[in-house]
């Protein structure tokens, strides 16, 4: 039996067998029905109905194909309503925190990212007097060794005077910067400077300067400080410079050498008094000390060492102390000591070995504190000479805990520390106009100091306090009067050593070895309390730096108008 309907071939379709059609027939939501299945075969299904695919057009010809049009748009895609879910394209909220959580995990366990690039040597000026030079953009001339050769001199001349290495770094920045040499490396030790210049494309230069002689010369100091401020402002041609530099090395010291020497035995006075001395106390301090500067002189034109300079010296004023206290003059022999000792304590040398030692120059600090230490050494090598020549003579042992405290109100104590710190800026060869201000910061110290103690502080910490306040106020002294921190400095914080305990713990070092572990500890007490007061000079200079950026460019603009 039949319906009349044929194959694209014309046959016959076969009957259904009796099985095929017991079973029943499953059919899918999206399968074609019998009607689609029969013009699909037979080819000629709507293109336009739902479910079936027009017949595809013929191809063109390679040379007729025409680029697809501009800004066509893909249709959308339609999904059965039956499939599987697919991924959404949209990443919800949750995952966008997840990825934020993993981002922040990787960023704590992974390690340090290293460095795109080394540091320009021009940001080790960020903070000093000198930042933000003037730079020469236009590359160096045919004269940069001479520009080097020019920052060596600088940089001994600097040493020679007594200049920290982080300052003589800085200038030596500041400099070859203002004359167009970017390709600067600057190591500095103990005593020598080397200077690498390496140009792109060019052969390096390395120079080298090894400094051999000091001198106390902080007005010459101040000097060259205002020099670097010039070339650093672009103000000053290289050629001038060294003429200028010329003129400061040349340039006679501001103090002749007999108010020099009448400087020191003022000190010593002075000093005596602040301890508790008697005026015939501070009489003896002023002879012996002036004696002993004589004596130093003379030590130094024969060329003899530092070593045994110190110790002939701390030698002589103890055993003067001795002789005095013999006679039965009416004095405290260990006070009078004191003045002589603290004119030879190295204490320019410890604060600049800190301030080396806290700003990344360990060879130079290690050199410094070795000499620091030498210093020490010939101290007590001298007290112990002078015990035992006081011995030979039948001078009986010292009472050197014998101490009667201050014997004048503090307004009294505070002039006299004035008038000592201004005794030390003529030996120290300070600039004139500076005297007066560093003996100022040096009564605010002091007086700090007495209120720290009032409160309980503790005779330890309370030199500490104040000499962060004398670090303070140097640094802005000094910018106000175009000069660097040291010079104001050290003059200012010397009163705050504790000479007295120095030479208790030096004498019980050469007595009965029953009390030398005394001696030594109370020498490294005492040396504690020098270390701590260096560390808040430094300290103060730093704590100033962020109230003074403002005063740095002031002295820039003064500079200018000179």
């Amino acid at each position: 039996m039949t319906d009349g309907s044929t194959s694209a071939d014309g046959a016959q379709p076969p009957d259904p067998s009796p099985v095929a059609e017991a079973l029943p027939v499953i059919r899918r939501p999206f399968d074609p029905s019998d009607d689609e299945k029969r013009k699909l075969a037979a080819g000629t299904g709507g293109a336009g109905r739902k479910g079936t695919r027009p017949a595809a057009p013929p191809k063109r010809p390679a040379s007729e194909q025409r680029s697809p049009r501009a800004g066509r748009q893909r249709q959308p895609v339609t999904t059965p309503t039956d499939a599987l879910p697919t991924t959404p394209r949209s990443v919800p909220s949750s995952s966008r925190s997840n990825a934020a959580a993993r981002n922040v995990l990787r960023r704590l366990v992974q390690g340090e990212a290293p460095p795109t690039q080394a540091m320009s040597i021009v940001e080790r000026l960020a903070g000093s007097p000198y930042a933000n030079p003037t730079i020469q953009v236009a590359g160096p001339d045919a004269g940069a060794r001479k520009a080097l050769d020019f920052a060596l001199n600088l940089a001994e001349t600097m040493f020679r005077y007594g200049a920290g290495a982080l300052e003589v770094e800085t200038s030596i920045i500041a400099v070859t910067a203002a004359f167009g040499l970017d390709h600067i490396e600057v190591d500095i030790t103990n005593q020598s400077v080397i200077i690498n210049y390496s140009a792109k494309d060019q052969t390096p230069t390395t120079v080298l300067r090894v400094v051999r002689s000091w001198t106390n010369n902080y007005a010459g100091l101040t000097a060259i400080h205002r020099l670097v401020s010039d070339i650093a402002d672009g103000g000053v041609s290289r050629t001038e410079a060294a003429q200028r530099l010329e003129e400061i090395t040349h340039r006679p010291k501001p103090f002749p050498r007999w108010m020099v020497t009448a400087a020191f035995g003022i000190f010593s006075a002075a000093i005596v008094a602040f301890v508790g001395g008697t005026l015939l106390g501070s009489l003896v301090g002023f002879i012996s000390c002036i004696l002993v500067d004589l004596v130093s002189r003379k030590l130094g034109e024969w060329r003899v060492p530092e070593f045994f300079s110190v110790a002939t010296s701390a030698a002589l004023v103890t055993l003067i102390a001795m002789l005095f206290w013999w006679l039965q003059v009416p004095i405290t022999p260990a006070l009078v000591v004191v003045g002589g000792i603290l004119l030879l304590l190295p204490t320019g040398r410890l604060v600049s070995a800190t301030q080396d030692a806290i700003n990344g120059f360990p060879v130079t600090a290690a050199g410094r504190y070795l000499s620091a230490i030498l210093v020490f050494a010939a101290l007590v090598s001298g007290i112990a000479v002078a015990l035992v020549a006081g011995a030979a003579l039948g001078i009986p042992e010292l009472d050197v805990f014998e101490s009667t405290g201050n014997l004048y109100p503090w307004p009294v104590v505070a002039a006299l520390t004035f008038v000592a710190v201004a005794m030390i800026c003529i030996a120290e060869q300070t600039d004139v106009k500076l005297v007066v201000p560093t003996s100022l910061v040096a009564v605010a110290g002091y007086l700090l100091m007495v209120a720290a103690v009032a409160a309980g502080v503790g005779y330890r910490l309370a030199p500490a306090l104040a000499a962060i306040l004398i670090g303070a106020l140097s640094r802005v002294v000094a910018l106000r009067l175009g000069a660097p921190q040291l010079v104001v400095a050290v003059p200012a914080v010397l009163f705050l050593y504790p000479g007295l305990s120095i030479f208790r713990s030096m004498y019980m070092l050469t007595t009965e070895s029953e009390i030398a572990s005394d001696g030594a500890l109370g020498l490294f007490n005492a040396l504690t309390v020098v270390l701590a007061i260096a560390a808040g000079v430094v300290l103060g200079d730093n704590l100033a730096r962020p109230f003074t950026r403002k005063l740095s460019t002031d002295e820039r603009q003064r500079n200018r108008r000179r």
